[in-house]
């Protein structure tokens, strides 16, 4: 282990492969909202944040376990369209409060081409939020659809349908076919697309960052 005078033990969420404390601070300094998206083993998660010299304060988010609960997705909680759809959520909520704009923040996930972490990004602009990222990284829209997915499972259950079975254990004892996911995309993006259509807008996000900024001053103290 390094030692010395010179020495600096690197803060804990650094350590753990958390957090990338030069990055992080260089879209604090922008003052601006951030679309967070991070992903687990299970799930996609997509927040709003807002960053105050005392920590982040959440303005709008979606877990990809609401598709489920919420929208009748079958599909699996982590693949590409699962992400799209989750960031197509929390996107439409940040609308509602009137949000319009806000700079991407994948942490430590690695900005691959045609990650999910870009699809979920994806939504998150088709959702109606200004979010710079380029074409070259964003999924294609096969990719996003579940197309692919559902012509490996059409070659497998024709091919080998042991390892079909096998693969997509999972949603086949849930009773979802895998070779119906594009269809099966297309009812939960538009079941979400009609609830928000039906929601009012309160665009309050600008009173409520002026709360939260004056908090974090003292001013609320």
């Amino acid at each position: 282990m390094a030692h010395g005078p010179k020495y600096k033990v690197p803060r804990r969420r650094r350590r753990e492969g958390k957090t990338n404390y030069h990055v992080r601070y260089k879209m604090i300094r922008t003052k601006r909202i951030r679309v967070v998206v991070r992903k687990t083993n299970k799930y996609i998660i997509v927040q709003f944040v807002y960053p105050t010299p005392i920590g982040d304060y959440t303005l709008a988010a979606a877990h990809s376990r609401e598709l489920v609960k919420y929208f009748g997705w079958k599909a699996g909680t982590k693949n590409t369209p699962a992400a799209y759809l989750t960031g197509l959520l929390a996107g439409l909520r940040a609308k509602k409060l009137g949000i319009e704009e806000a700079i991407p923040d994948i942490g430590l996930h690695r900005p691959t081409r045609g990650a999910k972490v870009f699809a979920a990004i994806k939504g998150v602009i088709d959702a109606g939020i200004k979010v710079p990222c380029s074409e070259e990284v964003i999924p294609s829209e096969d990719r996003i659809r579940g197309e692919t997915i559902a012509k490996y499972a059409e070659m497998l259950a024709e091919q080998d349908p042991e390892k079909f079975r096998r693969q997509f254990s999972l949603l086949l004892r849930n009773g979802f076919d895998p070779r119906e996911l594009p269809k099966h995309f297309e009812e939960v993006k538009n079941r979400i697309l009609e609830v928000y259509n039906q929601v009012p807008e309160v665009p309050v996000v600008k009173e409520v960052m002026q709360e939260i900024a004056s908090i974090a001053s003292g001013g609320g103290a």
